[in-house]
């Protein structure tokens, strides 16, 4: 019982897991901070309202308020997290992937290169065929 639980904390992607938690945490206070610290004010200096939470307010006859102002700097926050995340993350991940990808097309060797699954694979593939792998043992 002990010996699976073991096996799945010990899982790279567990791991993995639980530091991508971490940094976005870490990440989130970070863009909270840049919304409330710089976005807010402009925005609120440009409706005359302290920050977004206080722009925007429609005032109902029964007392209740509705807060544009405050669904609005929800989505200014969303859209420079996913800018963020998209620019610094995603699209250079992509590029050196892609670059990658050109390489091991072109035959092009990178020694810096990690070795991939995919590549002991091929190697052992190639060994069998060529009837290597009886010096493999």
């Amino acid at each position: 019982m002990l010996k699976g639980f073991r096996e799945f904390i010990m899982r790279g992607n567990v791991i993995d897991l639980a530091v991508a938690v971490v940094i976005g945490a870490a990440f989130t206070s970070v863009v909270t901070a840049i919304v409330e610290g710089i976005f807010n004010p402009l925005i609120g200096a440009i409706f005359n309202a302290k920050s977004l939470d206080a722009a925007f307010i429609l005032e109902l006859p029964d007392g209740a308020e509705l807060k544009f102002g405050a669904v609005l700097g929800a989505i200014i926050t969303f859209l420079i997290v996913a800018a963020v995340v998209y620019f610094v993350f995603v699209m250079p991940i992509n590029k050196l992937k892609q670059m990658q990808e050109a390489k091991r097309e072109s035959g092009i060797e990178d020694a810096s290169a990690p070795v991939t699954e995919l590549d002991l694979l091929t190697e052992i593939r190639d060994a069998l065929v060529s009837g290597e792998a009886k010096q493999l043992r």
